[in-house]
Order: C-alpha cells, then structure tokens, then sequence
C-alpha cells in the first residue's frame, strides 16, 4: 500500500480574527467554568452569551442557529445603519416591511393559543404602538426625542426631532380600559422552535394577571417558556433565570417608516403632486417578536466537551444528564454516534477541528486551527469494522458511488479520507455501551486518489 503524501491546508486570504485556544479549558485552572447547554427537539442547544463566546472562540464548537458559522446574527439592518449612521442612534434599525412580518408571526401565536382576532388587534396595537425615547433612559438610551424624520434622497442633513406621542401612524388610539385589556393579554407564548418571546406589560400592577395568562400557557404547550412563570428557586437555576429574564424583556428598535409630504402646498393639485417627495423616519416601538441566536452543538461536540474537557453540563428539563445516559440517548437519537463519536474524538484529539461534513456527502471535515483561518483539508467517512476489516458497514460504497464522492471532495480542494475504527474481536456489545470502549479501538486511515493514468505515464517519462 502506496504511502499517503501530505497536503499542505489552503489558508484563507481575508483573516479577521486571532487564534485564542484550542480548548475551551484554562489551562491553570483558576478561570475554569463549566457551560450550560439543554436538549431541545433532539438538539443541544446553548443560550448563555458568555458561554456562546467562550465554546465558539475557544475551540470554534458549534454553529449560529442564524448565522452562516460564527454566531453573529443582529436583527439591525446593516444598508440602514449606514444611511442613519448621522443621527448616533445606539438602537436596532430595521425597515417597515421586516417589522410587519414580526407582527405576523406574533399575531400567529396569538392565535393559536385561542385569542380572537379583535383581542390579538388589540393586543398588538397597543403593544407596539410609538414610543418616546426618553422612556428609554433607564436602558442606557442617548435620544432625546421619539423618532427621527429625514427627508428624501435628495437631502444631505439628516436631523433629530420630538414629535408628539398621538403621531401614531396607522395605529388605532386606545381607550385606557382598551389598553388594560390588551396589557393583560400580552403574554405571547408558543412552540420554542419559533423562538417566541413572551411580552410583558410595563406597568406593575398587572403582573400577576400577566404570570396567571403565562402558566396557562405554560400548562397548555407543556414545554420551557420564555415567560416570567413562578419556578422553584435553587442555586442550578439561577444562572438560567437570568437568562431568561432577559429574553423576557422587551426589546425596543428603531422602524424606518414613510410618509408622503408636499413641498409645495400652495401649487396647483396637478404640480403639487409632481413634488411629493417621500419623507422617511425613524419611529421606536417594541419587537412583538424576539429572536435569539444560540449556539447549535452537534452531538459529537457536545459529547467531547463533557466527556473529555469536562466543560460542559447538558440538561434535560431540569435535569442534569451523566456520561453514560447521554452515550445512551445520543445513541439513540443518532444509531452511528458512536463510529463518528470515535472518529471525533480521535481527530480533535490530534489537533484538527472537525466539523459536520453533510454538505460534501460525508461524516467530518477536518479544519487545521479552525474554518476562519483555513479551508477544509479532509473530508472523512468513519466505519467500524473488525480485525479482518470486515463488518456490516453504514455506508457500501461502489465504485461508481466512490467516484462520484471522490469527484466531488476534488473538485473543492479536499482529499476523500476512510477513517476505519479497528474493534478487537473479542470486544463483546456490553462494552460498547460506555465510552470506555474507546481505549481498546485502534484507527486506520486510508487516503483516496484518483490515478489518471496521462499524468502518470507523463511523469515516468520525464524521469
């Protein structure tokens, strides 16, 4: 067998970040903290932001459940912070027509939870109705005003001003009685795999009535809910409660909205509506719809960081699960953890930065330090067999399907690696249902090429 000759990895050409650790592990010890991630819908997922950056800067663990790799999704609209970027506004800037989606999805849940139409109307006009900014002052807000006006494209001085409360647009006037009906049935709850926020009234007096709609609704969906139910303090909690006391809380941005203005009101109806001109402002109400980035970890990701760093607490509800019961249940959520558990672990062990590789048709891709400073060098296909390398394989590969797989992994730069992992003959499925069975699998790797014999025989003839 032919001696496999190594491929240096292709650097990327535009690097915008420094390489930090390896590991999220101190290596002294004396700032070691151990992350929170929960089970969702048979996905580990991980919600605290300082435990997003430490797993993703450290080690480059996980993926942005929004974002393309690193989790840095905002819902600002970046063309809009640039064109606003005069009136140093520290608030998320979003356009009318992404703002009006966020009220259908809210008014969707609503509706599903049983409210009529009148009530989720007026729940969520009175919800996100304009708000001033100085009531945004205990926020850290700068604004002294409660939107901002600019004029068309055709003007270059982009100004701040305060403009009455009653300037509510499209937004129906509320009685106070009205108001405190839709205060009390402000409380959006539905599936988390919408991301729904709950939405609490600022006044405290309704509090109570907001946690009894709350605990219906938690008693109704029977899941974890961003709401502000009343849960059993303990010390294993704390950390989650904050978490989600800030995921209850309103978020405030910045909408741009039109509005048709004449610049000549005294002209002819013919001429004055040759000069309308659109006037654009910024008006601040709240997100009847939050969404969240969190850190999406593969299962063999997640198991390396509890099983070997140590670094990592899973929890089922509020249950923290062990080694052996999460070998278990990712066994059965995933039948081939276990093969490319192995393989992980045995790659990440050596320096490399495996990540999934279902986007090239195999197992793992193998990254040198991690994906923002080169490309992928190896794309591997994990199987378990026995001594004599025989063994029901997962995946029977051809020799049409092999080339058309090898074609493939050339064709972006990458080198089709078989990752074989050796189980003794006389390892019995007893040992194979704790990770301990690890210590007695020996690993064979195989590189495959694709021999053009043109350049072959041209090569002989040189020498």
């Amino acid at each position: 067998m032919a001696e496999a000759v190594f491929h240096p990895p292709r650097r990327k050409r535009r690097v915008f970040e420094s390489y930090e650790s390896p590991f999220p592990v101190d290596v002294g010890g004396k700032d070691f903290r151990i992350c929170q991630a929960e089970i969702i819908n048979n996905n580990v997922i991980v919600r605290n932001p300082e435990d997003i950056e430490q797993l993703y800067n450290k080690g480059y663990f996980g993926k942005g459940i929004l974002s393309r790799s690193r989790p840095v999704y905002s819902i600002s609209d970046p063309l809009l912070v640039t064109k606003w970027q005069g009136a140093n506004i520290n608030m998320p800037i979003i356009a009318s027509k992404k703002y009006q989606c966020h009220l259908q999805w809210a008014k969707s849940i609503l509706q599903e939870q049983g409210f009529d139409d009148c009530s989720v109307t007026k729940i969520l006009e009175n919800y996100t109705k304009p708000i001033e900014l100085p009531f945004l002052e205990e926020e850290g807000a700068e604004q002294t005003g409660n939107s901002c006006n600019r004029m068309g494209p055709n003007t270059e001085n982009t100004k701040l001003s305060r403009e009455s409360s009653t300037d509510t647009g499209n937004v129906v006037a509320l009685s106070p009685e009205n108001q405190n009906e839709g205060y009390k049935k402000a409380c959006l709850e539905g599936d988390p795999a919408f991301d729904p926020v709950a939405i609490c009234g600022s006044k405290e007096q309704e509090q109570g009535d907001l946690k009894e709609i709350a605990e219906v609704s938690c008693q109704k969906h029977g899941f974890l809910v961003h709401c502000s139910c009343k849960t059993k303090e303990s010390t294993e909690q704390r950390s989650s409660e904050m978490i989600k006391s800030k995921e209850c809380a309103p978020e405030y941005v910045l909408v741009q909205e039109e509005e048709e203005g004449s610049l000549c009101p005294e002209g002819g109806s013919a001429h004055a509506q040759e000069n309308l001109v659109k006037k654009e402002k910024l008006v601040c109400r709240r997100n009847p719809f939050r969404i969240f980035e969190y850190l999406q970890l593969s299962l063999e990701e997640a198991f390396f960081l509890v099983y070997a760093l140590g670094c990592l607490s899973i929890y089922y509800g509020e249950e923290p699960l062990t080694i052996l019961k999460l070998w278990e249940v990712f066994s059965e959520v995933k039948p081939n953890f276990k093969t490319t558990y192995m393989a992980y672990h045995y790659f990440r062990s050596r320096g490399w930065v495996p990540k999934v590789g279902l986007k090239y048709g195999t197992d793992l891709l193998l990254y040198q330090k991690g994906p923002p400073f080169y490309h992928a060098s190896y794309s591997v296909i994990a199987e378990l067999v026995d001594d004599n390398f025989e063994g029901s394989l997962r995946r029977p590969l051809s020799w049409k399907s092999l080339s058309g797989l090898n074609r493939t992994t050339v064709n972006a730069s990458k080198e089709l690696m078989l990752c074989y992992l050796i189980r003794p003959s006389d390892m019995t499925e007893r040992e194979m249902l704790t990770p301990e069975c690890m210590k007695r699998i020996k690993v064979q790797e195989l590189i495959v090429t694709r021999w053009v014999s043109s350049r072959e025989r041209s090569e002989q003839d040189e020498l």
